[in-house]
């Protein structure tokens, strides 16, 4: 039965990334706001996948638009992480932010891992039933 139990655990760990790479991943998401918070547009856009620094071409396009389209995230007054999952080989991060008039919403940072370094490469508004509390 321990076999059992061990071999359930062990296949459950392995869709799931460790625990230095959760912590990794939290950090590379936190210094990006942290630099969005100081209107650090150049470090805020180094946390961003080669793939968003080509979308959006400039730190100042990239700031423009998350501050303009998010404020949660670019003037959050609460950030809660919570799970982070693996969807078809992808880690997403689930980031609960309070704005500046106290709503709650649900970000899911979609997360690759390039060179050694956890990088943004993407991220939505989840749907979300929260109402502040």
């Amino acid at each position: 039965m321990r076999h059992i139990i061990l071999a359930a655990v062990l296949w459950a760990a392995s869709f799931a990334p460790g625990w230095a790479d959760g912590a990794a991943i939290r950090t590379t998401i936190q210094s990006q706001i942290t630099a969005f918070q100081q209107d650090d547009f150049d470090t805020a856009f180094s946390y961003a996948s080669p793939n968003i620094q080509r979308i959006f071409g400039s730190p100042d396009r990239f700031g423009l638009m998350v501050s303009q389209g998010y404020p949660m995230v670019y003037r959050p007054a609460d950030i809660k992480f919570l799970e982070i999952e693996t969807i078809q080989g992808e880690n997403w991060q689930k980031v609960r932010m309070a704005d500046q008039q106290g709503r709650y919403h649900v970000m899911a940072y979609r997360m690759i891992l390039l060179d050694g370094q956890w990088l943004i490469n993407g991220v939505q508004l989840l749907p979300s039933e929260e109402t502040g509390v």
